[in-house]
């Protein structure tokens, strides 16, 4: 860009060591500010709206009583045209057309994806033309924003690119084609678009007209065209100027010059010469200059100073911090860096829930101290959320300025969990979609959390069939019993469930079908809210965006996608909830403060703390552009992905300036382990060893670690030994019990005594013990109906068909589990001399004044009167080592019931079988299981007799021990983890000397 020669620019430049917003005011206030009212007739153009609050409380801290400030509008916001209809006094042109909604543009494109294939490739549909349209329309504004035409996409040599990416391109030629008659048909212009023609009206307007008073453009770092324009027409004003932030000048111009071209080649050229250097923090200020046509000599200091400046020797240390690798040999001869480090520390975390700890500690201690502010800078929403969170330990709000993804909100986690559990039935969905804060919030909601809380433990019961038929086939099923009839709670909860469900399966119907239209979807989910939540969904401000965001979709129905899958339908909101930020009215401590890098800049506080310091967190990882190549977009003149990185060095530049500086970071992060962020790299290899923050003397990280800890030495608890009275040890028992009380005690303890059992997993996979359970099942309606063949092939068929039987144990367990149960059915054909007498018998007897009780798979009747016991394994079988330690005594006993009568419809006799059948597929015996006794020739039991009489010695010991007797009933030997461990405090005792 080319002036003539009489024109000088006007540029400052504030260095990083000057609290920007403070400086500035200053040097307003000493340049312009000779009377009360001459502020009041100048402008000050800032970028965003975050750097104007900045600039207005500047101005309150330094007008003293008071004073009028100059107007200031932003320029970089996307609510540009409110804030530049400040800048202008009239504009005679006819006004713009408006710029069209984000959502309505989205849904646009997608509709576009759908309708324009290239030839030969594969039509894009629904959601994932959803899903690329946002990554197309960010395409779209960085042509807007660079002035890329769309001839330059045509122009394109793209030989040397992958077939994809030349795919992806004729594809984006495409639809950029189509779309200006699409978004004509609207009557609005890209956002993007109307930007640069607003900024170019005010540009001419000024460039003809300068208005009769002082303009300054302070801030401002975006690089675009229009925005250099109108900077360039605001520093040749004679009563205007152009302040950037920390413009680094005393870098050689070698190192300056190293940081790249600023511009594509000219045509014929055949290439960049050099790549630049986007990840620099002076990039994207030598690319503004350069189009201003403004030299980096031509930019004076800005002379202004203020009270909350830091040490002057911190900006050629940030110089020197981010010199390009080239240039990095000057470290070796930097010498003393001490005045420059003054006032930085930093700490190495654990864990960032630790890292978050730390941070909420060093903000606690400053406001101790009067007056004092602090401030904690970082990208990471999840680290600002977790110290947001432990600040509220000690009562301190704090306002998070960069607000809150509308997903993580009580209204859009609520749309989130109803969309996924309407396209995918889920038990655990529909627990957590009934339990939501917000459902039926207020009054009767403790009348529905009792229900709820019945149909989770019923859901949690094996067996659950899918959908939500099979809900209330359960509970159906629950409410038949009489039992459950006697207390009534089942029937309430069958009126209740019946309320809900056809509340929610007619609200929901929409997704039961094919691909809708997503309005159908979107109408669906809505009612369901209304009914689930009233008024509370849509309550403050996350629930007011959450309704324009439903209102502007249903304004915009006929734009999007034609059909959508309803499984795809939740990804698309959660996409769409996402993005969308919800900054909460502010209301926190006043001097406490969580910025992201955008609101950031421009701001200091006293302690300014740079969290999250490890690499994807700050700086993010660059994200991929699905339509263009970086070669491509180089080519095109577009600003590569990693320029992001370049701005976020910036943002951590300027924070380094403040007087006082913790960074921090973590060595796991989401419990994975982190690798230290580039920038803390740097700053350890230049500046050394940190020293860690340390309030009252203790270093940072040992009070975070330390936070949670009770006071005083840890005092763990020896090997539990309950001895509860004799009242309430058991006189009857199973003889599953019995195995249990042999191998741990306390484990029976816990269950029989203390009635505690662990609750099953909820979820609507079938798990083992279902499994294992559904086979007895099998095999006992099998028996029942005379173990025919046909009546095999029947039961076996019934399990294929078992609705809670889910397609992956169909395709998967049942197929290698049929070998071992056609074996189980050919052992009982081929059985000769012996007769099943029944599955499932219960039986019952008093062994020395205990009663002893149990259920034995099935019964076999052999030709000499004897019985033999059978008990199915579905995974493998005790061993007979078990049997003879007495820590396996489950058939011994069910075989002393049989010899006492104690089994129901069995006479009494001799047992001279006890066998385990286990069904576990043999690869080596092709599927088939196999048939174990608890004695043998290789035991030290060598019939079923000696094993029967060996198991009635054990369990006469340990009903004189423990059930007759006091002893203490103390874990027994641990193998891997139990049920109990937690209530045994385990880990408190295990390993530190409790054989002693």
């Amino acid at each position: 860009m080319t002036q003539p020669e009489s024109i000088k620019p006007t540029l400052f430049s504030i260095p990083i060591h000057r609290a920007f917003a403070d400086a500035l005011v200053a040097g307003v206030m000493a340049r312009w500010g000779g009377t009360p009212l001459d502020l009041a007739h100048g402008l000050i153009l800032l970028p965003s709206n975050r750097a104007r609050s900045a600039v207005q409380a500047a101005f309150v801290r330094a007008g003293g009583k008071g004073l009028l400030m100059p107007r200031l509008a932003v320029i970089g916001d996307a609510d540009l045209d409110e804030n530049i209809g400040l800048a202008l006094d009239a504009i005679d042109a006819d006004p713009l057309p408006p710029a069209i909604e984000p959502l309505r543009r989205r849904l646009l494109l997608a509709r576009l994806i759908e309708a324009h294939t290239p030839e030969g490739e594969a039509p894009i549909k629904g959601a994932a033309a959803f899903q690329l349209a946002d990554g197309l329309a960010r395409v779209i504004d960085q042509l807007h924003y660079e002035e890329v035409t769309v001839r330059a996409l045509t122009d394109l040599d793209l030989g040397a690119f992958a077939d994809h990416w030349q795919a992806s391109l004729a594809r984006l030629r495409l639809l950029v084609d189509h779309w200006p008659e699409a978004l004509a048909s609207t009557g609005s212009i890209d956002r993007a678009a109307r930007r640069n023609q607003m900024l170019g009206r005010v540009a001419a307007a000024w460039r003809a007209a300068p208005p009769a008073r002082f303009t300054i453009a302070a801030g401002v770092t975006t690089a675009a065209p229009a925005i250099a324009r109108l900077l360039r027409v605001v520093a040749d004003r004679p009563d205007g100027a152009v302040v950037l932030p920390g413009l680094d000048q005393s870098m050689s111009e070698g190192e300056w010059e190293a940081l790249g071209p600023t511009a594509p080649p000219e045509e014929g050229e055949a290439g960049w010469r050099t790549r630049p250097l986007e990840t620099h923090p002076q990039y994207h200020l030598k690319l503004l200059l350069d189009r201003m046509g403004v030299r980096r000599e031509e930019v004076a200091p800005w002379d202004a100073a203020s009270p909350f400046d830091g040490p002057e020797d911190r900006s050629p240390f940030v110089s020197l911090l981010f010199a390009p690798a080239d240039y990095s040999a000057q470290w070796q001869t930097a010498g003393d860096l001490s005045a420059a480090t003054a006032g930085i520390s930093g700490a190495v975390f654990p864990d960032d829930g630790q890292e978050a700890q730390g941070i909420a500690l060093l903000m606690r201690e400053a406001i101790e101290m009067p007056g004092r502010t602090a401030a904690l800078v970082t990208p990471d929403r999840g680290l600002a959320e977790r110290v947001a969170a432990a600040l509220t330990r000690w009562g301190i709000g704090v306002d998070d300025s960069a607000g809150q993804p509308l997903s993580r909100t009580p209204p859009g986690a609520l749309l989130l969990l109803l969309a996924k559990l309407a396209a995918d039935f889920d038990p655990v969905a529909l627990v957590a979609l009934l339990a939501h804060p917000l459902v039926r919030k207020g009054e009767g909601r403790t009348a529905w959390l009792d229900q709820l809380r019945r149909l989770d433990l019923m859901l949690r019961e094996p067996g659950l069939e899918p959908g939500w038929a099979g809900v209330s086939a359960r509970i159906a099923e629950r409410a038949a019993d009489k039992e459950a009839r006697r207390h009534g709670l089942a029937v309430q909860l069958q009126s209740w469930w019946s309320e809900v469900s056809a509340a929610l399966e007619s609200a929901l119907a929409a997704f039961a079908s094919g691909p809708v239209p997503p309005a159908d979807l979107l109408a669906a989910v809505q009612a369901a809210l209304d009914w689930l939540a009233g008024d509370a969904v849509w309550a403050g401000p996350a629930g007011r965006m959450l309704a324009d965001l439903f209102d502007q979709w249903s304004l915009a129905k006929t734009d999007g996608p034609a059909l959508v899958d309803p499984a795809d339908f939740p990804a698309m909101l959660d996409q769409l909830l996402g993005q969308a930020s919800v900054r909460p009215p502010f209301g926190g401590h006043p001097r406490l403060f969580i910025w992201g890098l955008l609101e950031a800049r421009l701001q200091r506080a006293d302690l300014m703390i740079l969290g999250g310091l490890d690499e994807g967190r700050w700086p993010a990882a660059t994200q991929p552009d699905p339509w263009l190549a970086p070669g491509i977009r180089r080519l095109l003149g577009l600003p590569a992905p990693e320029r992001q990185q370049g701005m976020a060095a910036h943002d951590f530049a300027g924070a380094l300036g403040a007087g006082e500086i913790v960074v921090t970071r973590a060595e796991r992060s989401g419990g994975d382990p982190a690798v230290a962020s580039r920038f803390w790299l740097r700053l350890a290899a230049l500046a050394g060893e940190l020293p860690e923050p340390a309030p009252g003397g203790v270093p940072l990280t040992r009070l975070a670690a330390a936070l949670d800890l009770p006071p005083g030495d840890a005092a763990p608890v020896g090997r539990p030994a309950p001895r509860p009275p004799a009242e309430v040890r058991p006189r009857r028992i199973s003889v599953t019990a019995v195995d249990r009380l042999a191998r741990d005690p306390f484990a029976f303890y816990a269950n029989q005594i203390l009635g505690l059992s662990p609750l099953d997993r909820l979820s609507a996979a079938p798990d083992p013990r279902w499994r294992g359970t559904r086979v007895h099942l099998l095999f006992e309606q099998w028996v029942r109906a005379g173990a025919t063949r046909e009546g095999f092939e029947a039961a076996l068929d019934a399990l294929r068909r078992d609705p809670a039987l889910d397609a992956i144990a169909r395709a998967f367990w049942l197929p290698r589990m049929e070998p071992a149960l056609r074996w189980a059915a050919q052992q009982l054909w081929a059985a000769e001399g012996r007769t099943p007498v029944d599955p499932e018998v219960k039986g019952e007897a008093v062994i020395d004044g205990v009663t002893l009780h149990g259920k034995a798979d099935r019964v076999d009747r052999l030709d000499n009167g004897s019985l033999a016991i059978v008990d199915y394994k579905t995974g493998g079988a005790p061993s007979a080592k078990a049997a003879f330690d007495k820590i396996d005594n489950q058939l011994g006993l069910l075989g002393l019931i049989a010899e006492r009568g104690g089994m129901k419809d069995v006479a009494a006799a001799p047992v001279s079988a006890l066998e385990y059948w286990s069904l576990r597929p043999d690869r080596r015996a092709g599927g088939a299981g196999k048939i174990s006794n608890t004695y043998g020739s290789r035991s030290g039991l060598k019939s079923a007799e000696e094993a029967i009489n060996h198991a009635a010695d054990a369990l006469s010991e340990l009903a004189a021990h423990y059930l007759f007797g006091d002893a203490p009933f103390a874990p027994g030997e641990l193998k891997g983890y139990g049920d109990y461990d937690q209530l045994m405090r385990r880990d408190e005792w295990f390993g530190r000397g409790e054989s002693e």
